[in-house]
């Protein structure tokens, strides 16, 4: 399966194991909540997924890497207790608790969370000494003689032998207690998590055009070479950076991340021409509705392979725009519910009612991050969301106002957010017609339109902008796909037909 099938998968297990019966027991008994092993190669997102599951489910997660750990880190340090037996005395070893558990209940008590994953990473690349302990883990979900609470999952990952020589084979024993995933890299997949990201264009068109050098790990004379999901990602992080400081990236600093040679320099190719059609093609120019007949032009002689990083310059700005858009109404939604709290206690002294907003809103921020469910988007918008409630607050200068007194003055703040939420819809989708019109005069109906409203559908936040606030050029040529999609299965219908009736 891939990685996206995974996160799926797992969430369903894990509202399986937290779903209660009338009496508010466990559906399915703790003996019988299997921890789940993700098995697959390594940077396709395994690590990655188990934040967004957190996120999306609303429960803590724990995460260790276990090869980072000994075996006294894990199971505790042993010290001597005094027992009796018979009525005689013993000493007996018994074990401190591990750190990792002492983890899990350490989270449960600063974010009241009491269900939650604890996430074992590298769970088969354990040395010989923890190796029986990590088997105890899986089979029985104690670490020595202290058991997982109640509530909580296990999750382990770990490379299959091909990919890692130093992992342990797991015995039928414990892969009979265990809920096995086998994930491989989907290019498809992952070119949907990279749209929701916003990676940079580049990358995401180089990788569209050359799907083949998306994953790749071979050993050869030269040593290991390889190219994964992850380095490309940070590979994308580390050009926008570069691109805002005005730092060149050349081959070498593609090598750092893409460690396969001949893909790291034709990337690094690919990288300068992409900058050159930017500069070539005058993509801004084109967003802002001018061009010339002999941009047109060129772009239509252009090869195939042109074309479509041109495209996916226009994409990836228009990316950018519908991002900044969304995350504005995001921010505005958020602010309209404070302002409705506020409107709710109309006698109150509002900078005190708005201090408090602001605590709440931060104190929630705060436990997400404790539970590591926090995501960069929910961060960006808790921490914009408290600015604007401080900058309501200070707008007050300190008066002793009521709540129904300080509305008109906090509306008027709050139509600043709303006025540039507009502008910045407006402005995306004046790019957005923009682009549309300059590849129906350079293109016509052709492939390339298809592939742009294709593209325009799969983006996360272009998507969002669409279904908000339209826009009529998407909606037409959606329409021509649907129909010679909708004539095509016909076609392919009626064929099949007339081939059962003749046998």
């Amino acid at each position: 399966m891939n990685i996206k099938q995974a996160k799926e998968e797992i969430q369903n297990t894990l509202r399986a194991y937290l779903a209660r019966d009338e009496l508010g027991n466990y559906r399915i008994p703790a003996i019988r909540q299997r921890p789940i092993l993700l098995m697959g190669p390594p940077g396709v997102g395994k690590t990655q997924i188990m934040e967004q599951i957190a996120a999306e489910t609303g429960v803590g997660l724990v995460a260790y890497t276990i090869t980072h750990h000994t075996r006294q880190s894990a199971v505790g340090l042993p010290f001597i207790e005094h027992r009796t037996y018979g009525g005689r005395e013993f000493t007996v070893t018994e074990y401190t608790m591990s750190e990792i558990l002492a983890s899990v209940y350490s989270l449960m008590e600063r974010t009241g969370l009491k269900e939650g994953i604890l996430f074992l990473d590298e769970i088969n690349c354990v040395s010989e000494t923890l190796a029986p302990m990590m088997l105890q883990v899986l089979q029985c979900k104690t670490f020595g003689n202290q058991a997982l609470p109640e509530g909580w999952t296990i999750v382990a990952a770990g490379n299959p032998p091909e990919y890692n020589k130093s992992v342990r084979d797991f015995d039928v024993v414990t892969l009979d207690r265990v809920k096995r995933m086998d994930v491989e890299a989907d290019f498809a997949v992952w070119k949907e998590y990279a749209r929701r990201r916003n990676l940079h264009g580049a990358v995401v068109s180089y990788l569209d055009i050359k799907k083949e050098n998306f994953y790749h790990i071979e050993t050869t004379v030269d040593g290991l070479q390889f190219v994964t999901a992850r380095g490309w990602e940070d590979l994308s992080e580390l050009i926008c950076a570069y691109e805002q400081l005005g730092i060149p990236v050349d081959r070498q600093v593609v090598g750092q991340y893409i460690q396969t040679p001949a893909i790291a320099r034709d990337f690094a190719n690919y990288l300068a021409l992409y900058y050159k059609y930017q500069r070539t093609y005058h993509v801004e120019d084109i967003l802002r509705g001018r061009w010339s007949a002999a941009t047109v032009l060129e772009l239509r002689a252009a090869p195939f392979d042109q074309r479509l990083s041109v495209m996916g310059l226009l994409l990836s700005r228009l990316s950018e725009a519908a991002a900044l858009a969304h995350r504005q109404d995001s921010l505005c939604a958020a602010l309209h519910g404070d302002l409705t709290a506020v409107k709710q206690r109309p006698g109150e002294d509002a900078a005190a009612v708005l201090e408090e907003l602001r605590e709440t809103r931060q104190e929630a921020l705060q436990r997400d991050k404790e539970a590591n469910r926090l995501t960069k988007d929910a961060r960006d918008l808790g921490q914009r969301e408290l600015a604007a409630l401080e900058d309501y607050r200070g707008a007050l200068a300190g008066e002793a106002v009521t709540c129904a007194a300080a509305m008109e003055l906090l509306r008027q703040r709050f139509a600043r957010e709303t006025d540039r939420g507009e502008a910045l819809a407006r402005d995306c989708g004046e790019q957005m017609d923009a682009a549309f019109r300059f590849l129906e005069e350079t293109f016509g109906a052709g492939q390339e339109l298809v592939l742009f409203v294709t593209e325009i559908t799969a983006g996360y936040d272009t998507s969002w902008f669409v279904e908000t606030f339209g826009c009529d050029a998407y909606f037409r040529h959606n329409r021509e796909l649907l129909f010679d999609d909708s004539r095509r299965r016909i076609a392919e219908d009626i064929a099949a037909a007339r081939h059962e009736t003749k046998n």
